[in-house]
């Protein structure tokens, strides 16, 4: 295991009415986080290739994590999405270095497939510190019904020394959803969009 990790913070939250109206089944979202050591806290450093092998690590065990917790089975997973939060001593290109080169693809097979991007935040923080992690289907972006987020957030981090990483996994859209578009039933999943 390359990545340090402090703290592992698993959550899943579950919408059961929306403005007085009955969501069956539930609505569920799932959120897995790690807080680890930042190894390249307080120096700069060109070489960021050991944050990109930890985001290739996290993204097969909070993709794992996220959808066990839903208690589905992979191909089940609808929609997700990755933020990180860099503590004080750190700076935003270190979560870019665990997010984007390799953190999606272990992130596409604990979730069976995801043709589409995965939606992304990064932020600079401190201890509780919150974040948005973006959400949209994992097989076609142009799906409205899947565009959410889920709030992350763990009280005792990032520290200074410290990245939150957030993976979020769901097995469903928004309760209610009625704006139009692509239906998820409609979903080719070959191109990431439609």
């Amino acid at each position: 295991m390359t990545a340090n990790i402090r703290k592992l913070v698993v959550q899943v939250d579950e919408t059961r009415k929306e403005m007085g109206r009955d969501i069956s089944p539930p609505t569920r979202r799932a959120v897995a986080i790690a807080v680890i050591d930042n190894p390249y806290a307080g120096r700069f450093s060109e070489n960021l290739d050991e944050l990109i092998a930890i985001g290739e690590e996290l993204g097969a065990l909070l993709g794992q994590k996220a959808v066990k917790a839903l208690g589905i089975e992979p191909g089940q997973a609808q929609s997700y999405g990755k933020a990180a939060i860099v503590g004080e001593n750190g700076e935003l290109e270190h979560a870019a270095a665990i997010l984007h080169p390799k953190l999606g693809a272990p992130l596409r097979v604990a979730v069976e497939k995801g043709a589409a991007l995965v939606p992304s935040a990064k932020k600079r923080g401190t201890l509780g510190t919150a974040i948005d992690v973006p959400l949209g289907h994992k097989d076609a972006a142009f799906v409205r019904s899947h565009f959410d987020a889920v709030e992350a957030r763990v009280s005792d981090a990032p520290r200074a020394n410290e990245i939150v990483v957030a993976v979020a996994v769901t097995d469903s859209g928004r309760p209610l959803p009625r704006i139009g578009g692509l239906q998820a039933s409609e979903i080719k999943g070959e191109d990431g969009l439609r």
